[in-house]
């Protein structure tokens, strides 16, 4: 499987950006952990981080990938753009974040909602960098799970109206 990790804006600046917050790890950490993670379960992990919403559609217009792993960063909140690529590329995608923003939203109360989260099928936040471990489990599970296309009535039905 091909997984594409994505991360929003400012998420380049991990361990040095509030590691109170987020932690000491570096992204350049987290995606070799990632893609490590990703391989020992026979997956494939493509990568993409920018600053620009527009960027990262563009990547996820790309069509190149099974499924997505995506901490928007502040796209979170106001991404709708975003939101609709995600809608729009038709595999399974998780939402990862570092810290844990219902606790964050306490204090900021604009981190309160995410415009992305309808569009995800699990979200992942609060575990720090080893969340993205979890997210690409859970993506790979969700996979694993779900019943081959070959195996549903409706595709049965269709093969038999071929014969």
């Amino acid at each position: 499987m091909r997984i594409l990790l994505l991360n929003g804006p400012n998420l380049g600046r991990l361990g040095s950006r509030q590691p109170e917050i987020y932690g000491s790890t570096t992204l350049a950490e987290i995606v070799a952990a990632a893609r490590a993670h990703a391989e020992a379960r026979g997956s494939t992990l493509l990568e993409l981080q920018s600053n620009h919403e527009g960027d990262l559609i563009d990547r996820l217009e790309q069509r190149d990938y099974d499924g997505v792993v995506i901490n928007p960063g502040a796209l979170t909140h106001y991404g709708y753009a975003l939101f609709e690529a995600l809608v729009g590329c038709d595999v399974p995608v998780i939402e990862i974040h570092l810290s844990d923003l219902e606790k964050r939203a306490e204090r900021e109360p604009w981190r309160r909602k995410s415009v992305v989260r309808p569009a995800v099928i699990a979200t992942v936040m609060g575990k720090g960098w080893q969340g993205y471990l979890d997210a690409i489990d859970l993506l790979l599970d969700h996979v694993d799970d779900a019943p081959s296309a070959a195996a549903t009535p409706d595709a049965a039905r269709a093969g038999e109206a071929a014969t």
